[in-house]
Order: structure tokens, then C-alpha cells, then sequence
């Protein structure tokens, strides 16, 4: 009896490990779709950072967290702004964590790095966040890093024609964060500006994460010296610039970038918000958009997140728009990511699809075209929103231009474009 009782327990040890070796094993794990997302919830941007999340969440859901009958493993990192630690954060994602695919990240800089580590990593497969800078896409592209949302130069040419021909400004100074992104979003604004006969006499660039913003405010010209001020600062740099510039008494008349006018900025409360109501900007949202399918997407967003923003980032919605593409292309291929994830890199070559703000698509350099908003600041029930002026569709990476004229007008920097 003892003897066919132990018989009997090394039998069901047997058993017990061969179950336990059969949920570490490749088909098993194969059920499992790991995706990664990067984000930045330190620094100055911590709060946009909190958004683009609630962004990625929203995508999961609508699929139940499952693509292809395959479930989804959703492994978040984040950053501060830095590239360097963008880096480090997306290194282990890929090398420890395992993802085959990584959404991110939030800020410009970052992008062009993560762009970089693309390339090193080609079985990998790379969905941009919410960066935007030029260069992550036009400048020597990596084929496995995809931005299905537009970028800053496309965010505000559009803005840089109406202020000139429609507002009737003739003179505008620059106050922007010293980065890649505030110089597309400027890039953008001025190549249109420029061109329509305005002119910049001056730019001040500060730090990401100044606190202090005293000694720009005190070389800004006087009201009638110019017709306004073009602000690119995002986060608590936007929330201290304008805190500060009431304080001092300011008066020049404002147009924001797209990060300055953004639902992580419009939430602030004290002096800041007295500056807002009035301000023009522009983007790839518009709060009051009254399509259908923004409006459902922000009806989603409240109803996920009842303490979130009044109405959903552009951090939120660019991040939704990157996972989307992600969960439409593994559905595309059936969740299959062999060959160094070659049949689905095919398909997202040429996907296309509609986002709450309408069609999307990219071109060969994994760039997308999409509508953008002309935006005025509104107040309603005590909310600041943006209501749009106008919606210009299909805006591509070339701002309308051939891709030879485009190249003409060189890389964005503090000195280029210049019309003083």
C-alpha cells in the first residue's frame, strides 16, 4: 500500500510540472500580446503624461483587452522629458519586459532618440505617443517607427495664414520652451506667417522646467509695439509663464501653441486663467468639436474617467489614435508578429482608418496626414474650452508643398524660419 501511494503522488508531481512548464512555454505565452506604453509622469509635463494613459486605456477597452482572440498585457514606463531617460525607460520595455511593440513617447526630443533606438531594435515595432518634432520622421526615418498622429509644424500652419490675413497681425514676438518640438510648432506658424508678409522681430527661448519667467517677461515689448505674442510653453511651464505674466501686469495680446491651449493647461486655476479666454491656437483637437464621433469619444473619456480632464488631451487622443493603429494592424494579421513582425509592419504600411476627428493616413515615411483645428479659448459653465474656427483636412507632412520645395526651407531651429 505505501508503495502504490507513493507511486500514485510522484505520478501527480509529474503531472503538477508538467503544467507548470506548459505556461512558460512559447505557444502558451504566444496567447498573450505584451504592447508597451512610454510616457512622460515626472517633470513639467507630468500631468499631459497622466492623460496619454488614459488615452492608451481607452483603445484597450473598446477591444476588451483582447486583438486577434489574443489577450493584451498593457506595460506602462515612463520618462521626464529627457530623451536620455526615454531611452533607459524604453530599453527595458523591449529588453526586459519583452514587448514587441512600444507606444511612445510624449515629447519631442524624445522621439528623435526613441527613433534612433528603432533602429537597433528592427523586430521591434515602434508607435509614436504624442512627440512631434520634425525630424522623427523626415530626418532619416527609422521603417519600424510609425506616427499615426500628426506632428507640431502641421499643428500650426495653419494658424500662422489666419493670424496674418484674418486677425490683420502684422508683428508678433516669440516665447517658447528651447526644444525640437516648440521649434516645429514655430516652424509651422512662421513658414506660413512669414509668408504672408508678417514679421518676428524676436524670439526668447527658455528651458523646459524654468520656474522663473521674470527676466523674459521684463524684455517683452509693450502693447502697440507689436500686435501679440506667439506662447509655445506646455505644462506647469505654461501654467508659470502665465501666472507670472498677469501678476506683472501684461497686456499683449496672445496666440498659443498647441500645448499652451491644451486641457492640461485650460484645468489651471488662478491668474492663469484670466489670460486664456480669447486666445488663439491651433492643433489636432478641438474640445467643441460637434462631430459624432468626437463627441462619443469624449462621452467614453468622461465616463472612464470621471476625475479626469473636462475633456480629453491632445496627449489622450494621440496616444488613443496610436493604439488604435496598433490593435488594427495585429487584427489585420491575427496577432502574428513572426519573421521580425514583417507581415504586420506590410499592413501598417498602408492602413488607414478614422479617428474621432476623421480619416488618417500615412505616407512612405510613416507620417500622418489629418485634420487640424483653428481653436479660440471659450469659457462655458465655468470650463475653458477650445471651440473651433475653422478645420482644415488632410494636412501632410509637407504643409501643402511639393517635398522638394519643403526641403528648401530647411530644419526648424531658433534661427530658422526668420522674418525680423
Amino acid at each position: 500500500m505505501p508503495t502504490h501511494f507513493t507511486r500514485r503522488l510522484a505520478l501527480l508531481g509529474s503531472l503538477a510540472g508538467a503544467l507548470t512548464a506548459a505556461t512558460l512555454t512559447p505557444t502558451l505565452a504566444q496567447e498573450t500580446i505584451r504592447i508597451g506604453g512610454l510616457t512622460t509622469l515626472e517633470g513639467p509635463f507630468a500631468e499631459p503624461g497622466k492623460d496619454s494613459f488614459r488615452g492608451m486605456e481607452l483603445a484597450f477597452e473598446e477591444v476588451g483587452y483582447m486583438v486577434a482572440g489574443k489577450k493584451i498585457e498593457f506595460i506602462k514606463a515612463s520618462s521626464n522629458g529627457n530623451p536620455d531617460v526615454a531611452l533607459q525607460s524604453v530599453r527595458r520595455l523591449v529588453e526586459q519586459d519583452k514587448t514587441p511593440i512600444v507606444i511612445g513617447p510624449l515629447s519631442g526630443s524624445e522621439g528623435i532618440r526613441l527613433r534612433d533606438y528603432a533602429k537597433t531594435v528592427p523586430n521591434i515595432t515602434f508607435f509614436n505617443g504624442s512627440s512631434a518634432a520634425i525630424e522623427t520622421t523626415l530626418v532619416d526615418p527609422a521603417p519600424n517607427f510609425y506616427r499615426f498622429n500628426t506632428e507640431g509644424a502641421q499643428w500650426t500652419a495653419a494658424l500662422g495664414t489666419y493670424v496674418k490675413k484674418e486677425k490683420g497681425w502684422n508683428k508678433v514676438v516669440v516665447v517658447s520652451e528651447d526644444y525640437s518640438f516648440p521649434y516645429a510648432q514655430i516652424f509651422g506658424f512662421m513658414g506660413t506667417y512669414c509668408s504672408a508678409g508678417g514679421k518676428v522681430p524676436n524670439k526668447y527661448f527658455v528651458p523646459l522646467g524654468t520656474k522663473d519667467f521674470s527676466s523674459v517677461i521684463a524684455q517683452l515689448p509693450a502693447k502697440g509695439e507689436v500686435d501679440g505674442m506667439f506662447v509655445v510653453l506646455g505644462g506647469a511651464d505654461a501654467v508659470n509663464f502665465l501666472t507670472q505674466y498677469a501678476q506683472s501686469g501684461g497686456e499683449l495680446p496672445m496666440i498659443g501653441g498647441s500645448i499652451t491651449v491644451d486641457q492640461t493647461v485650460l484645468s489651471a486655476k488662478g491668474p492663469a486663467r484670466a489670460m486664456l479666454p480669447g486666445v488663439l491656437s491651433s492643433g489636432p483637437i478641438s474640445d467643441n468639436d460637434p462631430s459624432p464621433a468626437w463627441k462619443a469619444f469624449v462621452a467614453a473619456y468622461k465616463k472612464k474617467f470621471p476625475d479626469g480632464l473636462p475633456s480629453p488631451s491632445l496627449f489622450a487622443f494621440n496616444y488613443y489614435v496610436s493604439t488604435k493603429a496598433a490593435l488594427l494592424g495585429l487584427e489585420k494579421v491575427k496577432g502574428d508578429l513572426s519573421d521580425g513582425a514583417a507581415a504586420y509592419r506590410k499592413v501598417l504600411d498602408t492602413l488607414s482608418f478614422d479617428t474621432p476627428t476623421g480619416p488618417v493616413s500615412i505616407n512612405k515615411n510613416r507620417q500622418a496626414s489629418a485634420t487640424i483645428f483653428i481653436n479660440e479659448i471659450v469659457e462655458k459653465d465655468g470650463i475653458l474650452t477650445t471651440d473651433p474656427v475653422k478645420s482644415v483636412p488632410g494636412v501632410d507632412q509637407y504643409l501643402g508643398l511639393s517635398e522638394a520645395a519643403y526641403a528648401k526651407l530647411g530644419s526648424p531651429s531658433r534661427d530658422n524660419p526668420s522674418c525680423p
